[in-house]
């Protein structure tokens, strides 16, 4: 979220208080431990790796993206850099402009004023958020039913909203080392 995370962990502070706040980043870092390990624990050939990941726009700079939020502490990037050291691909996942739309609706939610309002006003768009989630799933299944060519291994990082099984080409094999989605999947 960028310039909007200091506005959203001010929210999440106060619905959930300072304990709660710490309980959801503690919860959030387990998660990328157990990432790490299982990928720690996984040798592909990575010279065939193509590295997708939700947020990161197709636009020329993604390196430059990724490097930067590495630098600023995110586990994540810091995690697709040691990857594309190891020989893996990184690409552009999200259309830009589906993202803009996204940081917009976010941005305006937020703007709502107080936490009943932003809920208010939340609870009247989330017909818009779910559309824009389904957008931006579909745009990037259609990237890398796009990029990703036959013998290569596409890796995804994915928010847990998101779901795009439904749109991935069926020669696409796809496996959840960590979560399954909870819909929107194959069958």
């Amino acid at each position: 979220m960028g310039s909007l995370s200091p506005t959203i962990q001010a929210i999440t502070v106060r619905k959930l208080g300072a304990k709660g706040w710490e309980r959801n980043v503690s919860l959030i870092d387990g998660i990328w431990t157990q990432i790490e390990q299982a990928i720690d624990n996984w040798s592909p050939p990575y010279q065939k790796v193509r590295l997708y990941q939700d947020g990161l726009p197709v636009c020329g700079r993604e390196l430059e993206i990724v490097s930067e939020l590495a630098k600023a502490g995110s586990r994540n990037h810091q995690l697709l850099l040691r990857l594309k050291e190891r020989g893996a691909t990184l690409m552009g996942t999200e259309s830009a402009d589906l993202l803009v739309q996204e940081y917009h609706f976010d941005k305006q939610l937020l703007a709502a004023g107080g936490a009943a309002k932003t809920a208010l006003c939340e609870a009247r768009q989330q017909e818009t958020s779910r559309s824009l989630l389904s957008r931006r799933d579909q745009a990037i299944a259609e990237r890398i039913n796009h990029t990703l060519c036959a013998g290569e291994i596409g890796l995804l990082f994915l928010g847990m909203l998101h779901s795009i099984d439904r749109w991935l080409a069926r020669d696409i094999q796809v496996t959840h080392p960590l979560f399954r989605p909870s819909s929107g999947g194959r069958p």
